[in-house]
């Protein structure tokens, strides 16, 4: 962002370091990022919401929300026009102020980290040098919102989803936290950009089908993630057929809905963040490193760059965002002994394993490669064969398996795509 306001300043005949309107301008240009990340997440948490009961209906035989508006488009404006416009209550038992403050801390967790997520090649709001640190940080500020409405609520159902929320999010963090230094030891930063600029286009210059410890951390992190953003199977916190609602079940109207839309909103950051460590973030196919670094020299990257990495990075993360869905409507919801086994019996000694046999290995290719062998490896090199083969053993196969079992069964159930219902 500072690099944009200091090009545009220039652009106007002035210098940033002299110009004595240049904090103002950086001042304006926090705030209006600061509105938009906000503006961005809120209208993808309605969007997903929709999206989210369209696939619940079409995986269900459900007739789903397709009344409202063409195709049931302005669904989710109702449901946000219903939330806003019904009665605030407070139970007369609850504590007022922190039962009120309680939904922000959650909201405040999810769009602070849009500070620090990429968007595309030079679009972002900042790229810190720590901005993984960062991004953790603040999405674990998550666990208090959820502990604090449910022990302000002063029900049982209430405290039991916000100690449940609690013991969930920090056992979690444990693997997400070891798994997420898989990448940072292959990258050597903690800027997520820097991070991307270790990877490369194709799908073998990915961090996920580079190493097997790539490919098993990317999945240590996707399910702790799932497990820190209460999605199912892990929405024990919320889990109705035990605790009526949960954390939330005092609340009411538009404060209800904030927990919601803190949950809708995170499947952005949860995607954005996979796919940043692992799945080559905006990183274009066919655009390798040195011909970027050439247009950075020359100062001349062609502006259809800066919009097919957005394209790039927009469309991995909905197909994840889609992936989570699809998963909570096909897995049952664990117990919680289940939960908390799954999590210290198998990805936490997992993922150690995976962060000491990255660090070996990366000691070992800087022993054997020097400084070089952190770039990407070309495919007439032995790691560049290597990653490809890998890529295909465990990338390739797998997805012509899964798309033959799937035109498998809909020739053997007849079932036909008719979205005329939608």
């Amino acid at each position: 962002m500072k690099q944009l306001v200091d090009q545009l300043v220039v652009r106007m005949g002035q210098d940033p370091s002299t110009w004595v309107l240049t904090p103002w301008a950086y001042l304006i240009a926090m705030m209006v990022a600061g509105v938009g990340m906000t503006s961005f997440a809120a209208v993808f948490a309605g969007l997903t919401s929709y999206w989210e009961r369209r696939v619940a209906a079409r995986m269900q035989s459900r007739v789903g929300p397709n009344r409202v508006g063409p195709f049931g488009l302005l669904q989710w404006v109702a449901d946000a026009l219903k939330l806003i416009m019904k009665e605030d209550l407070i139970a007369s038992s609850a504590d007022r102020v922190l039962f009120r403050l309680a939904p922000y801390f959650l909201l405040i967790a999810t769009v602070t980290t849009f500070v620090v997520l990429p968007f595309g090649y030079r679009l972002g709001v900042t790229d810190m040098n720590v901005g993984l640190f960062f991004l953790v940080a603040a999405t674990a500020l998550s666990v208090i919102g959820v502990l604090l409405s449910g022990w302000a609520s002063n029900s049982k159902w209430s405290l039991f989803g916000g100690m449940r929320a609690a013991a969930q999010v920090v056992s979690y963090e444990v693997p997400a936290g070891l798994a997420v230094m898989v990448p940072v030891i292959a990258a050597g930063s903690l800027s997520l950009h820097t991070i991307i600029r270790a990877q490369g286009g194709f799908p073998w210059d990915w961090f996920m089908f580079q190493t097997p410890m790539g490919f098993a951390a990317f999945f240590v992190l996707f399910l702790a993630l799932l497990a820190e953003g209460n999605r199912t199977p892990f929405d024990l916190p919320e889990a109705e057929s035990e605790l009526v609602s949960g954390y939330n079940t005092e609340y009411s109207g538009i404060r209800f809905g904030y927990f919601f839309l803190a949950e809708w909103g995170n499947l952005w950051v949860m995607s954005a963040l996979v796919t940043t460590l692992f799945l080559g973030g905006w990183q274009v196919p066919g655009v390798s490193m040195p011909q970027l670094f050439a247009w950075e020299q020359a100062d001349v990257v062609p502006m259809w760059f800066f919009a097919a990495s957005l394209l790039v990075f927009c469309t991995k993360v909905v197909v994840l965002v889609n992936v989570i869905i699809w998963i909570r409507w096909t897995l049952p919801r664990f117990r919680v002994d289940q939960m908390m086994s799954l999590c210290w019996k198998w990805l936490v000694p997992i993922a150690l394993g995976c962060l000491v046999l990255a660090a070996a290995t990366e000691v070992a290719s800087f022993e054997l490669f020097g400084p070089s062998a952190r770039l990407q490896a070309p495919l007439t090199s032995v790691r560049g064969v290597l990653h490809f083969v890998f890529f295909v053993a465990t990338g390739g196969v797998p997805l012509v398996l899964f798309a033959r079992k799937v035109a498998r069964n809909i020739r053997l159930t007849g079932e036909r795509a008719d979205l005329g219902n939608w």
